[in-house]
C-alpha cells in the first residue's frame, strides 16, 4: 500500500524532446514543451507533466509557438491563443504540486464547455474529463453552489472552473470542499488566502476566460494515436447551434405520412435546451443528460446504447437528489445514513422519508430538458425521459424512426416538445 501511495507522489522523468515539429505538406507547426519550476516539499523542481494518465506513464504537454495551418479552407487556431498549454508559473497562484495530464485535460474540457456559457456567471465542475455539475447563476457564488449541489458526490477531488472573478464568498464555498484544481480569470481580495488554506489545491488564473467566446468557431488539429503507432488526424468538432434560430421543431416523414411535434418550446424550455446542448459538447459519448433551470440534473456518459444511457442518467439524478436531501437534513451523505441504519444507529424511517421525497420529485427531473448527442434510433430512449416528467427534448434527428419519437412526445400528457439540431455531438 505504501508503494501505491508513493507512486502518486512520484515526479516522473520524461524523455520527450524540448521541441516538436509537425509538417503538413509544405506547412510546418512548431511546438515547445511546457515545464514549470515548482517547490515540492522544499525542493524546486523544473518539470513538465507530473505523469500521464496513470503513475508510471511519462508524459509531456506542448504549446504551439509557430506556424499557422490552413487546410481545406479551414484556418486552424494559431500561436498566441494558448489557454491550458500556456499556463506558466505566474498563472499558478498556488501550484500545489506539478500537474498531471488529467488535471490539465480536465481544465481543457471545462473551458471547452465554458466557452458557450460566457454571457452569464457560470461554473463547470469536471471529473475524469466529464462534467459532473454545470450551472448558470445570478452570481458566481450561486453558479458554483448549484453546480456543486448537482453532484456533490462526484465533485470530490474534481476541477472547478469559473468564468467570473472569485470573491470571498465563492472562495469560502470552494475551500469547504476537496478539489484538485480551481481555475478563474481573477481572484478578488482575500479569496486567494482563503483558498490557500487547502495546501495541495492548484489555484490557477487564466485571464483569457474573459474572452473565451472568441474561441467559438476556431478549430484545432485533433490527433488520435492508434495501437500500432498510426495516427488519425481530424478537425476538432464545431457545433452549428448558437441560438434558438438554429433549432428546428421535430418533423419526420414515414411511408407518405408527415409527423410533426405539436407543441413548440416555451422561452424557458428553449433556454434549457440550448444550455443542455452546450454542456453536451463536453460529455463523452454515447451520452444523454437532463438539465433544468440552467443546471445539470443527471449526466449519463460513455455507454454503448442510447436507452441504457438515458436510464443511467435518470438513476444518477435520483441518487444525487436523495444525497443532497440527506445532506441538507442530516449533514451526512445518503450512503453514510444507510450504513448507520444498517448498524442500528439511525431509524429506517429516515431513509424511507428521503426515498419518498426523491420518488415524488422523480429525482428533480420533472420539467427538465432531455439532451442526446445523437439521434434516438427507437422511441424507447425518449419514453425513458417522458416517464420521468421531462417537458422538452433536443437531439440531432435523422433516424428513420424519428416519427416514433415524435409520436411519443405528442402522446405524452402533457405533450412534450422536441427540437432537432441537425448535427450530432459525438466525443470519444
Amino acid at each position: 500500500m505504501e508503494d501505491l501511495k508513493k507512486a502518486y507522489k512520484t515526479v516522473m522523468d520524461d524523455h520527450f524532446p524540448d521541441t516538436m515539429t509537425i509538417q503538413f505538406g509544405d506547412q510546418t507547426l512548431i511546438y515547445k514543451k511546457r515545464t514549470w519550476k515548482i517547490d515540492e516539499e522544499g525542493t524546486v523542481i523544473e518539470k513538465g507533466l507530473r505523469y500521464g494518465e496513470n503513475p508510471g506513464q511519462e508524459a509531456a504537454m506542448y504549446e504551439l509557438t509557430n506556424g499557422n495551418l490552413v487546410l481545406g479552407g479551414c484556418r486552424f487556431i494559431g500561436p498566441g491563443n494558448s489557454l491550458v498549454s500556456g499556463i506558466d508559473e505566474a498563472m499558478m497562484i498556488q501550484p500545489g504540486k506539478h500537474p498531471g495530464k488529467i488535471n490539465l485535460t480536465d481544465i481543457d474540457n471545462g473551458l471547452n464547455i465554458m466557452k458557450f456559457l460566457a454571457k452569464k456567471p457560470s461554473a463547470v465542475i469536471v471529473k475524469h474529463n466529464n462534467p459532473c455539475g454545470v450551472s448558470y447563476g445570478s452570481t458566481i457564488a450561486e453558479a458554483f453552489t448549484k453546480a456543486f449541489r448537482a453532484d456533490r458526490i462526484a465533485a470530490f477531488g474534481g476541477c472547478v472552473l469559473l468564468n467570473k472573478s472569485v470573491d470571498k464568498e465563492t472562495a469560502e464555498l470552494i475551500a469547504d470542499q476537496y478539489f484538485e484544481v480551481v481555475v478563474a480569470p481573477e481572484y478578488d481580495g482575500a479569496a486567494v488566502d482563503i483558498l490557500r488554506a487547502r495546501k495541495n489545491l492548484r489555484i490557477i488564473r487564466i485571464e483569457k476566460i474573459d474572452a473565451l467566446e472568441k474561441y467559438l468557431g476556431h478549430r484545432f488539429v485533433d490527433f488520435k494515436s492508434l495501437i500500432d503507432g498510426g495516427l488519425v488526424v481530424q478537425q476538432s468538432p464545431e457545433t452549428l447551434i448558437k441560438s434558438v434560430a438554429d433549432l428546428k421543431l421535430g418533423v419526420s416523414e414515414y411511408k407518405g405520412t408527415t409527423y410533426t411535434i405539436e407543441r413548440a418550446p416555451s422561452e424557458k424550455e428553449y433556454e434549457d435546451l440550448l444550455f443542455g446542448w452546450f454542456v453536451e459538447q463536453g460529455v463523452s459519448s454515447n451520452s444523454v443528460l437532463y438539465v433544468k433551470d440552467g443546471v445539470t440534473v443527471g449526466i449519463g456518459t460513455g455507454e454503448q446504447d442510447r436507452v441504457g444511457v438515458a436510464e443511467i442518467a435518470v438513476a444518477k439524478a435520483y441518487t444525487k437528489y436523495a444525497d443532497i436531501i440527506c445532506f441538507d437534513k442530516h449533514g451526512i451523505s445518503y450512503k453514510d445514513l444507510e450504513l448507520k441504519v444498517s448498524q442500528g444507529e439511525r431509524k429506517e424511517t429516515e431513509l424511507d422519508d428521503i426515498d419518498a421525497a426523491t420518488n415524488d420529485a422523480k429525482g428533480g427531473l420533472i420539467g427538465s430538458a432531455m439532451v442526446s448527442d445523437a439521434f434516438f434510433p427507437f422511441r424507447d430512449g425518449v419514453d425513458v425521459g417522458i416517464k420521468q416528467g421531462i417537458t422538452s427534448i433536443i437531439q440531432p434527428g435523422g433516424s428513420i424512426r424519428d416519427f416514433e419519437s415524435i409520436q411519443a412526445c405528442n402522446e405524452a400528457n402533457p405533450k412534450v416538445t422536441m427540437v432537432y439540431t441537425g448535427q450530432r455531438a459525438f466525443k470519444h
